[in-house]
């Protein structure tokens, strides 16, 4: 649901996005959040300690960096500067390794638990991907109707997203 909300939040910063854009950033979703099931599977319980003391404050620093510079642009927008692209690689990077921590998580406790973890990493990032691309397009919905308040708007919500993986781990 995160992945959602993240791409929601992308959508509402654009008019239109190409296919190939919305793609893009439901591929790096969906192959983040295969691999860091994967990585947590392998960890095995020394990861779990080290990473469950950070994950939440990493998380919550990365989203609102992002979104922070979005509700940012979204007051000092000049004509002929124009704002950060959310489908940018830099952005999707950071925002699939922010909303993936969990799946990190979910892959250390699997290996706990003798859960296969394959099958389960699929179906991790097939959600990802799916709930990414979709939330794609019903951010741009969300984006005309909120015209130019759009931005801030996406930018709000990575920061409430950061705020409520900070308030969960707390």
């Amino acid at each position: 649901m995160d992945t959602f909300a993240v791409a929601i939040a992308a959508g509402t910063c654009r008019k239109t996005v190409p296919v190939r854009k919305a793609l893009k950033m439901a591929l790096f979703f969906g192959l983040i959040h295969i691999a860091m099931p994967l990585l947590g599977w392998s960890g095995g319980q020394t990861l779990t300690n080290f990473i469950s003391t950070f994950d939440h404050w990493l998380a919550f620093l990365l989203l609102t960096f992002v979104g922070g510079k979005m509700l940012w642009e979204s007051r000092h927008q000049h004509d002929e500067r124009p704002t950060s692209d959310p489908f940018e690689t830099k952005y999707l990077t950071l925002l699939a390794v922010a909303t993936s921590l969990d799946a990190l998580a979910t892959g250390l406790s699997f290996s706990f638990l003798n859960i296969s973890i394959v099958p389960a990493a699929l179906i991790i990032g097939a959600s990802a991907f799916s709930f990414t691309f979709f939330g794609v397009y019903a951010g741009i919905r969300f984006g005309k109707m909120l015209a130019q308040r759009a931005e801030a708007l996406g930018g709000l919500i990575l920061i409430g997203i950061g705020i409520k993986i900070m308030t969960e781990h707390l």
